[in-house]
């Protein structure tokens, strides 16, 4: 169980405590208790009545008196919990301080931490590798974010993988795309892609289809159109022909 863990199970624990703990109220009346010499609570209501009976008139006044004093910080809500301050100490460290704090009715609590800006990191660094004139290194380091590896992707200039530049690095990252910090984003546009590649091939299977169709619609009409052409043909040729017959004999002279 790690720090910030615990501290929250102990958070957890403060709270419910402060929820469910009842408050004690002193519901005596005309009583008072002692503990080792100190008042820890008084209540009461004085009552004192005077008469006096001047000339035959009788005047009667009544005082009731109600004390309520509470000692030893009883009933007094603790103070507020500040956060605690916390500074980065310097301009060259990549860290910045983060506290809280939560007061209740019963107890306070806050804490504070430094967290570690890790692509302040990464440019730091890749700034370093440049000033030294490694170049590649630099762009490497700086590939570890998610966001710059998509976006030299989409430049076409894929970052170093093991050594290899340019077309070389970009065959090995489709080899091991499990190694790209973009993964996850690099498997919806992979799905994306492969989604919209399927509609546009099967709207192009089903423009091919109807143009087949198409096709042959059109050739058997014009073939339809060509039969009836030399039907036509043919029997206008059956009426040109005609045949003559003489129905006189022809007498041929033997001698």
């Amino acid at each position: 169980m790690n720090l910030l863990t615990r501290n929250l199970l102990i958070l957890t624990t403060l709270i419910l405590v402060s929820i469910w703990a009842k408050p004690v109220i002193a519901d005596d009346t005309n009583t008072q208790t002692n503990t080792s010499g100190s008042n820890t609570n008084i209540t009461g209501g004085y009552e004192s009545t005077t008469t006096n009976n001047n000339d035959g008139q009788t005047n009667t006044t009544t005082s009731t008196t109600t004390n309520s004093t509470t000692s030893n910080g009883a009933g007094i809500p603790p103070p507020s919990a500040n956060s605690p301050s916390y500074s980065s100490m310097s301009q060259d460290v990549c860290s910045m301080g983060v506290s809280g704090s939560i007061s209740t009715g019963v107890v306070g609590f806050s804490g504070g931490k430094h967290v570690i800006d890790e692509n302040c990191e990464r440019i730091k660094l890749a700034k370093v590798l440049q000033d030294f004139g490694m170049k590649v290194a630099s762009v490497a380091v700086l590939c570890q974010d998610a966001r710059v590896h998509a976006a030299m992707q989409s430049a076409g200039t894929p970052c170093p993988f093991n050594g290899k530049i340019g077309a070389e690095a970009q065959a090995l990252w489709d080899k091991y795309p499990e190694l790209r910090p973009d993964y996850e984003e690099h498997l919806a546009k992979l799905e994306v892609i492969e989604r919209v590649d399927a509609e546009l091939l099967a709207q192009q299977l089903k423009e091919a289809e109807e143009e087949a169709e198409r096709v042959a619609t059109e050739e058997a009409k014009q073939a339809e159109l060509e039969a009836l052409r030399k039907a036509e043909e043919e029997a206008k040729l059956n009426e040109e022909v005609i045949i003559h017959i003489d129905p006189d004999p022809v007498v041929v002279d033997r001698d």
